[in-house]
């Protein structure tokens, strides 16, 4: 199956830019725009499907692909921008250990005394069709404009704030009809927002799904003749139903010096030469409902990617990935474990997202 990655590199090699592959078959060009809809599943879309007649339509062309593991914002966004894959780009969860920095760094409330570039230094898919001629324009709010993990992974170009559904369809339209070739980034993150407090499928993210695709729609009708749009995501959701509270069991909370991640997917950093026993003592609790995975484990199972060797310790010395509707709630998080729509792990909720090719035919 293809996956996230190859959106980015369509994208930009159906603007002529070389060195990358039109996988997702894009075709040819002049303006291209990807519009990201953070937190929507190729499977909830599916069921909700008469929500959202311009996504559902026959007339684009539709297809599934897959996000990256973790299926999280930051890993998700690392690969959108970079087209690697987080082994490579570094995001390897929603919050992680930053050995260099001696502190635990969660991408999305990027701490400031943290150099983006240096978590990130390899060059954005952006930087490199700006360096082609390329106008490069991210549309999102105007508050992540400077925000860390913008500049660790979506540098290169411009930053057009836009807060409202109208503005960014107004930017959008305006900049597909620049006498240069151009690569728009949509950025939409409110039905994640929803699914994660009122959970998938309820009344406030049918509503959420009804805006999505009025903005897809409105970028979609007014999209020239020589321009293409692809709608994809970062990642699905799944309402969790079962909680395991880490700090309150006596049996995983031995032997634990810092817990990261997200409640799917957790890294669980230990005391020196205690892993294999706590390790033993998760799976032992945990069976069936948590896939516990050492390090090594996961790096070896190609879920990252290839591993940097400097990324390697970003990794808990294992990793708990919940199956079914499970949740791992932590102190760490406290209001993120309350939550009831959750992603992170490996379920196909969370790991099938939709790519969905627009083409202009407008004026």
């Amino acid at each position: 199956m293809l996956g996230l990655a190859d959106v980015p590199a369509s994208a930009v090699a159906c603007l002529g830019v070389s060195g990358f592959t039109d996988s997702l078959g894009m075709g040819q060009a002049q303006h291209a725009v990807i519009v990201l809809i953070d937190g929507l599943g190729a499977n909830s879309l599916q069921a909700h499907r008469e929500l959202a007649p311009c996504l559902a339509s026959p007339l684009h062309t539709s297809t599934e692909i897959s996000t990256v593991f973790p299926s999280t914002t930051p890993a998700g966004l690392g690969t959108l921008g970079t087209g690697l894959l987080p082994g490579a780009h570094g995001l390897v969860g929603a919050s992680f250990w930053l050995p260099e920095a001696e502190e635990i760094l969660t991408p999305l409330h990027w701490n400031d005394n943290i150099t983006p570039m240096a978590v990130q230094p390899e060059r954005t898919i952006f930087e490199s069709a700006s360096l082609h001629g390329v106008e490069v324009t991210t549309v999102a709010p105007g508050s992540y404009s400077g925000s860390g993990l913008t500049r660790a992974v979506l540098r290169g170009g411009a930053y057009a704030a836009a807060d409202s559904l109208a503005a960014r369809v107004q930017i959008t339209h305006r900049l597909t009809r620049s006498a240069s070739r151009s690569l728009t980034y949509v950025y939409w993150p409110d039905l994640d927002r929803t699914g994660h407090a009122s959970g998938v499928g309820s009344k406030e993210w049918k509503t959420g799904l009804e805006q999505v695709d009025r903005l897809v729609a409105q970028i979609s009708e007014a999209l020239p003749s020589g321009a293409v749009a692809i709608v994809t995501s970062d990642h699905g959701m799944v309402n969790c139903d079962e909680r395991i509270t880490i700090d309150d069991d006596p049996i995983l909370s031995a032997g634990i010096t810092r817990v990261a991640g997200e409640p799917r997917m957790r890294h669980v950093y230990v005391r020196e030469g205690a892993t294999s026993e706590v390790v033993s003592a998760w799976r032992n609790r945990l069976a069936d409902r948590v896939d516990i995975r050492t390090r090594e484990e996961l790096i070896d199972s190609g879920l990252l990617g290839e591993v940097d060797v400097d990324i390697a310790d970003r990794i808990g010395d294992f990793v708990a990935i919940s199956r079914g509707t499970t949740l791992l709630a932590s102190s760490f998080d406290t209001r993120v474990s309350a939550l009831r729509g959750q992603h992170g792990a490996l379920t196909d909720d969370e790991m099938r997202i939709p790519a969905i090719i627009m083409r202009g035919s407008g004026s």
